[in-house]
């Protein structure tokens, strides 16, 4: 149950905005799905990925602005441990009714100005999915003091010291 503070809560799965259930104005909507369903790959992204999504709708024009939250599955860079760490990720789509945009739509859509919807419905698990890959660290740790493998005999360093001659 929404807290009594915040207003009326939709809840969808999978990311996909029904307009038609939309009223005009600000609306709020707790959404949530599986990885697979964002084509993310499951054994990666363990639990739901979930969003809290404000959606202003003036009539066919769809103002999208989501946080996002998930747990990735990565492996440290330094000790090669498998650890989970949280994201946090805002998400802003503006989308117009096709047909809208004069024949501009593609061009529109490749160059990431805007979204296109069909009147029906806004699907948003690829923006949702492009906004949490793009949110992954590129050198992972999961501590920011991971001491790391020994580069001699490839022990633990976090474990304590290792075995193997250390230089004078």
């Amino acid at each position: 149950m929404p807290p009594a503070r915040l207003p009326a809560v939709t809840y969808m799965s999978a990311f996909i905005l029904n307009l038609a259930a939309l009223r005009a104005g600000l609306s709020r909507i707790e959404a949530r799905a599986p990885a697979g369903e964002l084509d993310l790959p499951v054994q990666e992204w363990p639990g739901w990925i979930q969003a809290t999504i404000e959606v202003d709708r003036t009539g066919d024009l769809v103002s999208v602005l989501a946080h996002i939250h998930a747990v990735a599955r990565l492996q440290c860079v330094r000790c090669l441990t498998d650890f989970e760490a949280p994201l946090e990720v805002d998400l802003r789509v503006l989308a117009d009714r096709a047909g809208t945009g004069r024949g501009l739509e593609a061009d529109l859509e490749r160059d990431d100005y805007m979204k296109f919807h069909n009147g029906r419905q806004l699907d948003l698990r690829q923006e949702t999915r492009e906004a949490l890959l793009l949110a992954l660290p590129i050198t992972p740790h999961c501590q920011e003091t991971c001491l790391g493998l020994c580069l001699r005999c490839g022990a633990d360093l976090n474990q304590g010291a290792c075995g193997c001659a250390q230089p004078a």
